[in-house]
């Protein structure tokens, strides 16, 4: 046998690994999208008693922000995220745009997990990116209020880079919160805000 045809068949068993191995890829991804569907709860969360920073400079109480008589829809952000927060605020810019002349009557919340880098100064620049309207605020303050609204809202994960997608929608003060673990498509925001929430995936009570 010459010795390209020893080459021929020293390389068919690579191309075979090659396309095993981009199946199992492609199998892996297939799995990965089924899993994004996001993940509803009721929860009766307590908001802490705690002062952030808003994007504008204002020291404010938490529970002032989200107890403005507006419903609240909320999420847990850093500037420098690379993935999760681009995909959750672009999110929320589409809600914001679906809202319409409601807009201003949904209050949209988004705290900041990185609060040493994440400056009211960079939040307003993070915040014009995406189109955010007056109603929509970012947050940031000391590593202690941030650990403090992480915890409360059950989104801490040890650093930033484990954070995970989570949204909270809460209709009135004094509401249960509606918790989506994923990534909830405005729509589905919309339909909540609205009193017709369509996903019932391991809907549960809890009190915390």
């Amino acid at each position: 046998m010459s010795s390209s045809s020893r080459a021929g068949v020293g390389v068919i068993p690579v191309i075979a690994a090659l396309i095993a191995a981009s199946s199992a890829l492609q199998a892996e991804h297939h799995h990965a999208a089924a899993s994004t569907e996001p993940v509803r709860t009721t929860i009766n969360y307590i908001v802490p008693t705690i002062t952030l920073v808003r994007d504008d400079g204002r020291s404010v109480r938490l529970a002032d922000e989200l107890n403005d008589d507006r419903p609240v829809v909320l999420n847990f952000i850093y500037t420098t995220c690379p993935g999760i927060c681009p995909l959750a605020s672009h999110i929320f810019s589409q809600l914001q745009r679906k809202l319409g002349a409601d807009r201003d009557r949904v209050h949209l919340v988004s705290i900041s997990i990185d609060p040493e880098e994440d400056t009211p100064a960079r939040l307003r620049e993070y915040a014009q990116r995406y189109g955010a309207g007056p109603s929509w605020q970012h947050y940031t303050g000391t590593v202690a209020a941030s650990l403090a609204a992480q915890r409360a809202f059950e989104v801490y994960r040890g650093d930033k880079m484990g954070h995970t997608p989570v949204t909270l929608v809460r209709t009135a003060p004094g509401a249960p919160w509606i918790r989506f673990d994923g990534f909830a498509t405005p729509d589905v925001l919309l339909q909540e805000l609205r009193g017709h929430g369509q996903l019932t995936a391991s809907a549960s009570s809890q009190t915390h």
